[in-house]
């Protein structure tokens, strides 16, 4: 499991390096990742849960797309 981690700089406010923190938590999907560690899928769930997920993106994808 990756780290993420931010030093405070030089006359940085604790607010900023807690806003840079939370920015690189977000874009390196930790939480994402945390979340889907946190309990067993059988191989069949995991399946069904990754195709449920893949129809609601093409789902979504047909309605932004204009006529």
């Amino acid at each position: 499991m990756n780290l993420a981690e931010v030093r405070l700089q030089e006359g940085e406010s604790l607010e900023n390096a807690l806003r840079r923190f939370k920015r690189k938590v977000q874009t390196e999907d930790i939480i994402k990742e945390v979340k889907r560690h946190s309990y067993y899928l059988k191989p069949g769930e995991k399946r069904r849960v990754k195709q449920a997920l893949a129809r609601k993106r093409a789902r979504k994808k047909i309605r932004r797309e204009p006529d």
